[in-house]
């Protein structure tokens, strides 16, 4: 069951603290809004946002298109940059849900405490991020110094060499970290086979599929019978792919997702941008925070895709994705805000 609130409803947790789901608007449940200059920036330049008034009028573009909330990626010891994710969701009134949790293993410098961390360490620190506060520091030595604002999401990543060496560690103390907390968990997947393990290994975990989120579906592959089988499962499938045109175009995006609507699967998908120096505006990428709802829901409508199946996939659907749930009863001692 879905975590109670004091007054008996359901929550999200933001950086700004509880919401509740209903007050959860228009939402995009992968971006990356901040990621300060280090490893991630080696492996891909692109993977550097560090200007917080340049990512302010990026969400404030978001907001004036009809933006609510947004989901950022980036997690723990990678380039998180915590006080920023809190002061752009105070100065924009847009509800920010950070994440805790791990990203793919090159994104850390070889000497990273992540490496020789163990799985209760891990879990602890998952778990301190989501109950009491996130982590200001981490990226070159062990995180210390906490911020009062929470992460609500757990992200988790695989490379090519999927569940094993130092990622059964991480994804053990991610499945422990949301089995005490009820919180979801955002899975970055890169090829088929990591969808089915992911969802094999959180099944034998305990983790029900309805608290699992499978990032960029729509670039791993965009065969509808594949996503169909994803999707029965009971995960949610998440198409983040929008306006990459190096993937994929919006009209073969647009595709897919009106068949995944006949398949009648529109309860179980979430759209995102999972952006880039290269696609934010201000920053002088090329498509900007505003692009679902400026032009991509523009040609879903010209599609044929009612209004109302548009606010399931980005109103609804994000509500019971992020909101906490909790299996078998209530959450332990320090959970709850």
């Amino acid at each position: 069951m879905t975590a109670p609130m004091p007054n008996g409803g359901k929550f999200v947790q933001t950086v700004r603290g509880i919401l509740p789901v209903e007050q959860l608007g228009f939402c995009q449940c992968h971006e990356h809004l901040f990621i300060a200059k280090g490893q991630s920036f080696t492996v891909n330049p692109a993977l550097w946002l560090d200007n917080l008034e340049k990512t302010k009028r990026e969400v404030l573009s978001f907001r004036d298109a009809g933006g609510a909330a947004l989901v950022d990626a980036q997690p723990v010891g990678c380039g998180r940059m915590a006080d920023y994710l809190l002061a752009t969701a105070k100065e924009t009134g847009v509800e920010i849900i950070a994440s805790t949790g791990f990203h793919k293993l090159q994104f850390y410098p070889e000497n990273h405490w992540i490496f020789n961390a163990d799985e209760d360490f891990l879990t602890s620190l998952f778990l301190a991020e989501l109950r009491t506060g996130m982590y200001l520091d981490g990226d070159r030595h062990l995180p210390v110094k906490q911020l009062p604002a929470r992460a609500g999401i757990i992200k988790i990543a695989l490379d090519n060499v999927g569940i094993s060496g130092p990622y059964i560690k991480l994804f053990k103390a991610a499945a422990c970290a949301a089995l005490h907390t009820g919180t979801p968990i955002l899975c970055h997947v890169e090829t088929e086979n990591h969808v089915f393990n992911a969802i094999d290994f959180f099944s034998k975990q305990g983790i029900e599929a309805q608290s699992i989120i499978l990032c960029h579906l729509d670039r791993v592959k965009c065969d509808p019978a594949f996503h169909r089988e994803v999707a029965k499962s009971g995960v949610y499938l998440e198409y983040d792919t929008i306006g990459r045109f190096k993937y994929h175009s919006d009209e073969e995006e647009i595709k897919l997702l009106r068949q995944m609507l006949a398949y009648g699967l529109e309860d179980q998908i979430l759209l995102g941008l999972d952006t880039t120096r290269k696609r934010m505006k201000s920053y002088g990428g090329s498509i900007g925070l505003d692009y679902i709802l400026t032009a991509f829901i523009p040609r879903l409508i010209k599609s044929g895709v009612p209004g109302k199946t548009i606010d399931k996939l980005t109103i609804a659907n994000p509500r019971q994705a992020l909101a906490l749930k909790v299996k078998g009863g209530p959450a332990p001692a320090g959970t709850m805000p």
